[in-house]
């Protein structure tokens, strides 16, 4: 079982990495270029980039890890919007499950099970992509119960 006082720290380290992650987000969305081309996932032999975002889905992106940062910010107290306590609870699940499947992969490009290794992108992801969704997916997941 893990601490009260442990969960709300995990919550705020979460939340602050959503938000951080929200406003990078943003950022790329508003034509910002610094660090997109190492977010992308990479065709293995032809190289180049195996989607390309454009700023309208960027921003949907920034939205929700903006609200996902908000619910968990409720979640541990730190807001209170009045809204029903299973809601925030049932969002904050529904996170981890969604962080827990990011970290699992799509077993192509992204996840701990992706085919595609050899990229820039690939190697970012398992050394530290994943492994943040991983920890999202369990701070989060604490402060759901």
């Amino acid at each position: 079982m893990v601490s009260a006082a442990l969960a709300v720290a995990l919550g705020e380290i979460a939340a602050a990495i959503l938000a951080a992650a929200a406003a990078v987000h943003l950022f790329w969305a508003l034509g910002g270029r610094w660090g997109k081309n190492l977010a992308v996932p990479e065709k293995a032999n032809k190289g180049g980039p195996a989607m390309r975002p454009g700023a309208i889905g960027t921003l949907i992106v920034a939205a929700a890890l903006t609200v996902a940062a908000g619910f968990v910010f409720i979640r541990i107290g730190v807001l209170d919007l009045s809204l029903p306590v299973w809601l925030p609870r049932t969002v904050c699940v529904v996170l981890a499950l969604v962080f827990l499947g990011r970290a699992i992969g799509d077993r192509r490009y992204v996840g701990f099970f992706k085919r595609v290794r050899g990229t820039r992108f690939a190697r970012l992801d398992t050394a530290v992509y994943s492994p943040l969704c991983l920890f999202l997916a369990m701070a989060v997941g604490v402060n759901a119960w």
